[in-house]
């Protein structure tokens, strides 16, 4: 049953998570969901221990990255059409033991082709769990307004992870064993994943149910508005992966390598707090009018890095730079549940978050060759330059992003006479 807002009751944090049973998903849910923090960073430092090389290191952590972008929005249709837990159930065991697998072949120092052999499989089977449990908010909050909120605290919940995940791997391969991160990575997927899987009450009806009935149940990104976004989060993506590479030259080049880590984490608190912020506020203006003024922001906070020249500087631009990306991601989710039906909305959420994974890695690599072969921070071009396309293509479109009519039913069968008049 949907949540609902009495009237005299404020849309915020505190009322979300009074929604009944809401923890019950959420708690697994974000254990589940850390892994895929750890995933990427853990592949990254074992690899390079084991061959001595962050070209190769780097190369199969991009390819799981880019197996999960490319196969997410599978997963998300699968969840849709037979349920989550139908999906999960395979899902998380198959990639526990493709990431053994790849943990035990870099360890045998086997060839670079096994290694990518392997880093497929462990791409395309991550548990797109930040999907799903957007998918069951909307099945609780259908039509209420805490549904921004829910966007928010998803948001938060996501970055958050991202700033544990990657510490957590970091201690564990460094203090532990090389492998330590891919293990952890691997025990927490499948314990998490599981227990994700166990909540059935919360999941939302399979569309097969639907098909049944004789409903018909298109792809999400057969809806224009769904393609609209999903070019969107790659500029959002862009944003991510050439801040990335891009400060990692900076401080290099500087000769504090130190600073990497202090100016990404400002960004990354920036997006939090903003994060935060949009989701304690009740909104009036209309979820596209927020979506084209957030972006609008994101793509001039994005020109200044650029022009950046000490790293104090960078440090505010930054924190610019992540205190405008929250507005456009939450809205952009919040957007989701409107234009797609029920039935397809853990796959239209999967497309989004494969778009952020796929431009991450296409900027990072742009941004790496501009900072290879120009230099002088040419890798924030990336940024900017994803931004400002992607803007384009939203005030382009931007009436696509309309939420769909509400369904009516219409009788079959019944003849209606016209009207005469009688004397």
């Amino acid at each position: 049953m949907a949540s609902t807002v009495a009237p005299d009751e404020r849309p915020g944090y505190g009322l979300l998570l009074r929604t009944p049973r809401a923890w019950t998903f959420l708690l697994p849910g974000f254990a589940a969901r850390q892994p895929f923090a750890m995933l990427t960073v853990s592949i990254l430092l074992l690899v390079q221990h084991t061959t001595g090389s962050y070209g190769v290191a780097g190369a199969v952590s991009a390819a799981t990255g880019l197996s999960m972008a490319v196969f997410a929005p599978f997963s998300g249709r699968l969840a849709d059409r037979f349920g989550q837990r139908a999906v999960l159930l395979p899902g998380v065991t198959l990639h526990a033991a493709s990431v053994l697998a790849l943990t035990a072949l870099a360890l045998a120092d086997a060839p670079l082709w096994a290694l990518f052999a392997a880093a497929v499989p462990t791409g395309a089977s991550v548990p797109q769990i930040g999907p799903m449990v957007r998918s069951r908010w909307g099945v609780k909050l259908d039509g209420s307004p805490l549904m921004s909120t829910a966007a928010a605290f998803e948001s938060v919940t996501d970055e958050l992870t991202f700033v544990l995940g990657p510490l957590l791997a970091t201690a564990l391969c460094t203090t532990v064993h090389p492998a330590a991160g891919l293990v952890a990575e691997a025990t927490l997927t499948l314990v998490g994943g599981l227990l994700f899987a166990a909540q059935k009450a919360s999941q939302p009806v399979p569309a097969r149910h639907g098909v049944a009935r004789g409903e018909q149940h298109a792809s999400a990104l057969s809806v224009p508005g769904v393609r609209v976004l999903v070019v969107a989060f790659l500029g959002i993506g862009s944003v991510f992966g050439g801040m990335q590479m891009s400060l990692a030259a900076y401080t290099e080049s500087i000769g504090q390598p130190g600073l990497n880590g202090v100016l990404y984490g400002v960004f990354a608190a920036g997006n939090m707090l903003s994060g935060l912020v949009c989701g304690a506020i009740a909104w009036k203006v209309a979820p596209q009018r927020r979506l084209l003024v957030g972006y609008a922001a994101l793509a001039l906070s994005a020109s200044g890095l650029w022009l950046a020249s000490t790293p104090l500087v960078l440090a505010g631009i930054g924190l610019l730079v992540g205190v405008s990306i929250a507005p456009a991601l939450i809205t952009g989710y919040t957007l989701v549940g409107d234009l797609v039906a029920p039935g397809a909305r853990t796959e239209a959420f999967t497309w989004l978050t494969g778009a952020v994974a796929l431009g991450q890695a296409a900027a990072a690599t742009v941004a790496g060759q501009l900072e290879d072969r120009l230099g002088d921070g040419a890798g924030f071009l990336v940024p900017l330059g994803g931004t400002v396309l992607a803007l384009a293509v939203l005030v382009a479109f931007r009436a696509r992003l309309a939420p769909r009519a509400p369904e009516r039913v219409v009788a079959r069968g019944v003849r209606h006479r016209v009207p005469v008049s009688v004397d």
